[in-house]
């Protein structure tokens, strides 16, 4: 085409419609009124042939937040069992050590279930992996497992008394270490909490042993659990609300779908069963055991809450495709501070410390 081949009418010899519009699918808008239209349609965040970016996680729900609930109930109920042993108070110790060995037994085949064949979980009992904690939680329940299971037979038959100590030294590591199970993902809602999801999870574990002290105990000898329960539940609130504040935008994963139910009535029953456990658990044998009802149905509710924010975190690629732009601007942004004190060394010692003079 040249020069003159192009009149006022537009090209000469041109067939409409066969002719390439100069830019795809966009159009120059109309103005209207005074202010500028955008030229470019707001970015849309989807990857290549309609893939995710991440991988939804194949767990199936009832099993692995099921795991997660009755492992940190397991394990915070044998450290309480243990010292409700020795403060001498028989019927709490009993109703935590049966708990925790009941707990610990369904978590295991909710594991086992979850991974389809009883084989799977022995094969990784195979090796020993330090920085896997998929491996040192296999491990872990392995060595459990015996010790909860002896615990309760102990205090029921009075034989092998140093058992309760065994589960009660492996208790903590039990109740705590799902949260690093799934902190050690790509799925965002799980990874960006993972400074505040093992004390979560220690809270949470400690309101769900307290709640089912509450409800099985005699009312003379659940004053521990009581005050346990209203401190451990208040800070299951406290920190839940921290990590998502620390999480920015993720957190909107919390406050989707099932998620977002599930969180609500988590804590719901939280703040009842602490008003309640508080004010009359102390008094009423009934009105303790709607405490401890409700706290471990608000420790069972969260830790389901958490699982369904990890599914709608990994189904959305906004949750990990915004924050990761935004760390790499702040660590570019970070380089050039670096680099522009460096190139003003004078300027940086000002900056950082009085004047000599």
């Amino acid at each position: 085409m040249s020069g003159s081949d192009v009149t006022k009418a537009g090209l000469r010899d041109a067939r409409p419609g066969r002719e390439a519009a100069p830019s795809g699918t966009l159009e120059r808008p109309r103005r209207r009124g005074r202010g500028e239209q955008p030229m470019v349609p707001d970015a849309s965040f989807s990857s290549y042939y309609g893939k995710l970016v991440l991988n939804q996680p194949t767990w199936e729900a009832r099993d692995i937040a099921g795991y997660l609930f009755l492992g940190g109930l397991a394990g915070a109920g044998s450290v309480i069992a243990a010292g409700a042993h020795l403060t001498r108070r028989p019927g709490l110790a009993r109703a935590l050590k049966c708990g925790a060995a009941a707990a610990g037994g369904l978590s295991l085949a909710a594991l086992v279930h979850d991974l389809g064949r009883p084989l799977r979980f022995l094969n990784m009992l195979r090796t020993i992996k330090p920085t896997s904690p998929m491996s040192i939680g296999s491990w872990l329940l392995a060595g459990y497992m015996p010790a909860a299971a002896a615990a309760a037979a102990s205090d029921l038959t009075g034989r092998m008394p140093r058992a309760a100590a065994a589960a009660a030294a492996a208790g903590p590591a039990v109740a705590t270490y799902t949260a690093a199970l799934i902190a050690d993902t790509a799925v965002p809602a799980w990874h960006d909490g993972h400074r505040h999801l093992p004390f979560l999870f220690a809270a949470s574990a400690v309101t769900a042993a307290a709640g089912l002290g509450l409800a099985a105990a005699p009312r003379a000898e659940n004053e521990p659990v009581r005050r346990l329960g209203v401190a451990a539940g208040s800070a299951e609130l406290i920190i839940e609300s921290l990590m998502k504040h620390q999480m920015g935008m993720v957190a909107g994963a919390y406050e989707e779908g099932r998620a977002k139910q599930l969180g609500q009535a988590a804590r719901a029953l939280a703040v009842s069963g602490v008003l309640t456990a508080g004010l009359a658990g102390h008094r009423s044998r009934p009105a303790a055991a709607a405490a401890g009802a409700a706290l471990l149905a608000a420790s069972a509710l969260t830790r389901f809450a958490i699982f369904d924010a990890g599914l709608n975190s990994a189904a959305d690629p906004r949750y990990t495709v915004i924050p990761q732009r935004l760390r790499q601007r702040q660590r570019l942004a970070n380089a050039d501070g670096g680099a522009a004190g460096a190139s003003h060394p004078g300027r940086a010692a000002s900056s950082c410390s009085p004047a000599p003079y």
